[in-house]
């Protein structure tokens, strides 16, 4: 089928712009600029017409950058930024940006955040009030330590839109994976959870092949169904592992056998109905 596809999660960078402390000139093949005209030849090869760009840095004006970029290239559907959740204008904040239809929603980096419980603390509860009341959405950017609590936090906002990030990182290249898979069909179960299929062969290690992950990509399937299952490429954090092709054809050959509905949810529809992608 030729379904044209949705690639919900990747970056741009311009490294002169000074957002991203943790880019260095050791991550060799990230360190350079990624900009829309890099990508563009890629998505046509993989079939893809719109894109979720995600922010990469802890800066608002990184938020402020990506959202020029979606004023300047359409295929760009939607932009997930960045506030501090715990400043006093948080809340002021998240409504100034929402007037931009191409504002979807925001991304903490709770992997970098020392204490797994942080997502729990009373003083964020006017950001998750706010991002329901703006009908904005909050991508969770977790390892499976942080599901547990993601859990508590659905618990008390049970409408609050969210998708998992890269599978919520199995440490594949170690095979301590129990607690993710007893996790994941965990918060599968709130049906405002969605979930990316990105980022798992990063997880796993350069060159890793496509039967070393399938049983990984197979248990996201398992526990969120098509319906709630979205792909994403991560570009260009994927070039540390892979390129874009190889995971769009990792991805073609794990759905290879589903139903023309379900490979159209999991290319396409998952993302424009969790991003609210009209066109």
């Amino acid at each position: 089928m030729n379904t044209q596809r949705i690639d919900s999660h990747q970056h741009f960078w311009l490294l002169s712009r000074g957002d991203y402390q943790w880019l260095t000139p050791q991550l060799d093949t990230l360190y350079r600029d990624y900009l829309p005209t890099h990508l563009i030849d890629l998505m046509h090869q993989a079939n893809v017409h719109k894109t979720i760009v995600v922010q990469a840095a802890d800066s608002v004006a990184e938020t402020h950058y990506m959202l020029e970029l979606a004023g300047q290239h359409d295929f760009i559907a939607g932009v997930v930024g960045w506030i501090d959740m715990l400043a006093d204008e948080a809340v002021p904040q998240l409504q100034q940006l929402a007037g931009n239809a191409k504002f979807k929603g925001i991304r903490p980096m709770l992997q970098d955040i020392e204490d797994p419980a942080w997502i729990l603390n009373k003083k964020l509860d006017p950001v998750f009030k706010a991002l329901i009341a703006n009908g904005l959405r909050f991508d969770a950017l977790v390892k499976p330590v942080h599901l547990p609590y993601l859990v508590t936090l659905l618990e008390r906002y049970p409408e609050l839109k969210v998708v998992i990030n890269h599978g919520a990182k199995p440490d594949i290249a170690s095979g301590d994976t129990t607690l993710w898979y007893q996790s994941i069909r965990t918060i599968s179960e709130f049906k405002n959870v969605y979930c990316k299929l990105s980022g798992l062969i990063t997880e796993a290690g350069e060159h890793t092949e496509y039967k070393r992950i399938s049983p990984f990509m197979q248990h996201l399937y398992d526990c969120f169904g098509a319906s709630h299952l979205m792909y994403g490429s991560d570009w260009p954090v994927l070039n540390l592992a892979a390129d874009y092709l190889t995971w769009s054809a990792y991805v073609e050959r794990f759905i290879q056998d589903f139903d023309s509905t379900e490979q159209q949810a999991i290319w396409h529809d998952s993302a424009a109905k969790f991003y609210d992608i009209t066109k």
